[in-house]
């Protein structure tokens, strides 16, 4: 597949070149010899730049993502903005919050939602378990997902107390072993991507959430053939994964 020079760069892009301009020596990542597209940042030979189709939404997404975390490969946040077009994405800072990020939250044609576990519930914080995005209300969704590993995660929720404030939207552990077992098991299992796509089901958008769903099969795909990963003998074609991730593409944008 030939390397895309011109697919348009979104939030999460633009915010990777950022965070490449700051770094004094390049990112190590492994298979660094691997000659990467520089947006989808899959081996150019299985570039999926070209696959990249906004779908119809009545969420925005906010990535607030740990230090170099932008900068991995295996980063699935980006997926999300892939698809999403009204998605925003910000580097985490503990002491100095982006006031940009801040005001996007006290906006008020949004309503915010951090997505994290209940158990990390502050005092009097609300928590639910599903957002009607298509109902009356004049707000946008704004759900927030805090990008990076779970550690990562946990320090940058209690350390952000603009989040605590704000309803946070919860999945319960039998929803989440559910969707884990069906994924099955990969290194990649209950990524950002993944967590955004129960998010989406949870808006009322069940179809964006499989298109996002086959959208991540892909780039699990495409990540492990670049890196050689897989035995030739259990390897499907990748264009099985184009062609499902085109079709349900097809039939969320028919839907909606």
């Amino acid at each position: 597949m030939p390397h895309c020079k011109s697919a348009p760069l979104h939030a999460v892009h633009k915010l990777y070149q950022y965070r490449k301009s700051l770094s004094t020596k390049p990112f190590a990542a492994r298979g660094k010899k691997l000659v990467r597209c520089p947006q989808c940042l899959l081996g150019q030979q299985f570039c999926t730049c070209n696959l990249r189709q906004y779908l119809n939404s009545n969420v925005s997404f906010m990535l607030i993502m740990y230090d170099d975390e932008v900068l991995k490969p295996t980063n699935s946040g980006r997926l999300i903005a892939d698809l999403i077009p009204n998605t925003h994405a910000f580097l985490w800072n503990r002491t100095q919050p982006d006031e940009n990020m801040l005001a996007l939250i006290a906006d008020e044609k949004y309503q915010p939602y951090i997505v994290f576990p209940e158990q990390y519930q502050e005092a009097g914080q609300e928590v639910v378990t599903q957002v009607n995005a298509n109902g009356d209300s004049a707000k946008t969704p704004l759900f927030i997902l805090l990008d990076g590993s779970w550690r990562e995660a946990i320090k940058m929720y209690r350390k952000s107390s603009y989040l605590h404030n704000i309803p946070m939207l919860s999945f319960s552990p039998e929803l989440l072993a559910t969707y884990a077992l069906r994924k099955g098991s990969h290194e990649f299992q209950l990524a950002t991507a993944e967590v955004a796509s129960l998010v989406l089901t949870a808006a009322n958008e069940p179809l964006n959430a499989v298109a996002l769903n086959k959208w991540f099969d892909l780039f699990v795909e495409s990540s492990l053939l670049g890196r050689n990963r897989r035995a030739k003998e259990t390897l499907l074609p990748i264009s099985d994964f184009q062609e499902a991730y085109l079709h349900a593409v097809k039939a969320a944008k028919q839907a909606n």
